[in-house]
């Protein structure tokens, strides 16, 4: 659905980097690569490391998070956001989604902000995330933490190069992370990053990221560190991919509006995200199904791409309905769990040949002309 979109250019980038001699983690290209995506998002400060899962992880601890307290996230996500929330020793507590967006509900952050620091729990964190490439509604998210001073750690692991209301995402909160792993809208092959203005964040996830090293000849250490830092080689391949994102998002955005053309005569089908594509990144297009409309289901016509071997997956399955999961405390309207019963992510990456864009179009239409189920 989104391979890695690489060619000439990267190769020149990792090439001259393994000439260079900087081969092991950190090194010129790490500098270069945090400078220049701090420059892009417009924060201070970068922090190249191994995974976003990583990021998020460390702009926990950053942040103060501890054993026992709770952190707030988005229910609509991927693993590793609520993972990442159980190393620091933290329990999430998932919040539902807004229908349109599957983004964090600003209504049920408020609800559950009110219950949880009414009852005298420590809420250290809350982590939105910006689902499928657009950006939550960051605008009313951190106002609400601002009134009840609780810190935004901001997951924009699917959204770099999105915006909102004009600002670039990654700029929110006391701290935003990206993930650059394979299937994201750029890669390193896998890394992530943490971005902020906060000097003192930043400093301490350096610190935490180089196993917690003090500055002595031989090795010391005070505090449990981790081995978190990015491979100067794989910063090389981001500098690269970094120069070519806005030439990528536009590639997304043209398949969408491939889809969006295609499916505007198929009654019960629509663009997941409605009409409004403001500020998306286009990381992902996926298709809400209604049922009692189109008379097939979503599973029905991914069997029917994977019949012509085209990829498809249904829309994550929320957190509070996976098992390692059960017993999480929720506040649950539903609306996560109707996206990923009537959700379909279909193939969207730039790496998309022109041949391969008609093939899925092609298949497409063949199940909407002549319903299959």
């Amino acid at each position: 659905m989104s391979s890695p979109d690489v060619g000439e250019l990267e190769e020149q980038f990792v090439v001259r980097a393994m000439r260079s001699g900087w081969i092991a983690p950190l090194g010129p290209d790490v500098d270069a690569f945090e400078r220049e995506l701090a420059a892009r998002v417009g924060v201070q400060h970068a922090v190249a490391l191994s995974s976003g899962t990583a990021a998020i992880h460390l702009g926990l601890l950053g942040l103060g998070v501890k054993p026992g307290d709770i952190v707030i996230t988005s229910t609509m996500t991927f693993a590793a956001t609520a993972n990442a929330i159980t190393y620091t020793g933290a329990a999430p507590f998932f919040i539902d989604s807004e229908f349109d967006t599957g983004n964090m509900s600003p209504a049920l952050l408020r609800q559950a902000l009110t219950q949880l620091v009414g009852a005298g729990e420590r809420v250290a964190a809350i982590v939105p995330v910006d689902l499928l490439g657009k950006a939550v509604n960051y605008t009313e998210i951190c106002a609400i933490a601002d009134e009840f001073n609780v810190p935004v750690l901001a997951d924009a692991a699917e959204s770099l190069g999105a915006t909102h209301q004009g600002r670039a995402v990654g700029s929110f909160g006391q701290a935003s992370i990206v993930s650059f792993n394979g299937n994201k809208i750029m890669t390193t092959s896998g890394g992530g990053m943490l971005l902020t203005d906060d000097e003192s964040l930043a400093t301490r996830t350096r610190y935490l990221a180089t196993q917690a090293r003090q500055p002595a000849v031989h090795y010391e250490h005070t505090d449990i560190g981790y081995n978190y830092r990015m491979s100067n080689l794989l910063a090389a391949l981001g500098r690269a991919q970094l120069s070519r994102l806005d030439e990528m998002i536009a590639r997304r955005r043209a398949m969408r509006e491939r889809y969006r053309e295609l499916f505007a005569t198929v009654p019960g089908v629509e663009i997941f995200g409605g009409a409004n594509d403001d500020g998306d990144n286009f990381w992902l297009t996926s298709i809400i199904v209604d049922t009692a409309v189109t008379g097939w289901i979503p599973s029905a016509l991914s069997a029917a791409l994977l019949d012509e071997n085209i990829e498809s997956r249904p829309l994550w399955k929320p957190m509070h309905l996976q098992p390692v999961f059960r017993g999480a405390r929720t506040l649950i309207s539903g609306a996560s769990q109707t996206l990923f019963e009537t959700g379909l992510t279909l193939p969207s990456g730039s790496a998309l040949s022109d041949g391969e864009v008609h093939r899925v179009m092609s298949a497409l239409q063949d199940f909407v002309g002549g319903t299959r189920w």
